[in-house]
């Protein structure tokens, strides 16, 4: 597989346009109380009825506040649900730490929709095959949630799909470290959501969810509009 460098478009706010770590930005929302997505709303037939039958919902997120001049721009991620025997992960990546921006941040793959796409899903899967080398032959692609404009003005579509487990990876060394997998009902379940606050150089506010996942020895600070996706796709799956 040749590869190239992606352009990332889940990434989220810039580490320039924040006094602080991320990772040390006060938490000023919690558990909420909302309950966790029942196990059986988790399994792959479950999964596959939401998406064909879906319920009248209203997304928490929708956009970041922006800070660019650039012209928005169309964009796609693929939202992976491994059918794990034991359970249903979401697979992610970490970005390289070599990169200019968004180093060592977690994000779905994805990236622009190219003209040549035949639709967005085409795209979200272009990209995972870009990205990870994960071939569209594992996957199923359930529907999409609504779409969220991020700080640098990419209007990105989510695109849900199921994944057979028996995939194997090719990462692209030039954009992504490492992927790695969470436990959907980890993710679904609101106690493991964060809400941060802080003030930004030009005076507004920057607000933000996290999920901060301890895989083994390794914390995956899931964060941003990759938690904001999956925040989303939490209301989606709980309404």
């Amino acid at each position: 597989m040749q590869f190239a460098p992606v352009e990332p478009v889940n990434a989220v706010v810039p580490p320039a346009l924040l006094p602080i770590d991320p990772r040390e930005a006060p938490v000023v929302g919690g558990p909420d109380g909302l309950p966790a997505v029942a196990p059986a709303q988790l399994t792959t037939e479950a999964l596959r009825r939401r998406f064909a039958a879906p319920p009248e919902w209203t997304p928490e997120l929708r956009r970041e506040p922006r800070m660019t001049d650039r012209a928005p721009a169309q964009a796609a991620v693929l939202v992976p649900i491994v059918q794990r025997p034991q359970g249903a992960t979401v697979l992610l990546t970490e970005r390289t730490a070599h990169l200019s921006n968004h180093s060592g941040q977690v994000a779905f793959p994805g990236g622009r929709v190219d003209p040549e796409d035949a639709n967005i899903a085409a795209a979200a899967l272009r990209e995972a095959w870009e990205e990870v080398g994960l071939s569209a032959r594992f996957i199923e692609v359930l529907g999409s949630l609504p779409t969220y404009t991020t700080i640098t003005s990419f209007i990105v579509t989510p695109v849900v799909a199921l994944v057979k487990p028996e995939f194997e990876l090719t990462i692209n060394p030039y954009e992504v470290a490492l992927a790695f997998e969470v436990p959907l009902a980890w993710l679904m379940d609101p106690a493991n959501h964060r809400r941060h606050t802080v003030p930004a150089p030009d005076g507004t506010r920057r607000e933000w969810y996290s999920m901060p996942y301890q895989d083994g020895t390794e914390e995956r600070f899931v964060w941003g509009a990759t938690a904001g996706m999956l925040r989303n796709l939490y209301r989606f799956l709980s309404a």
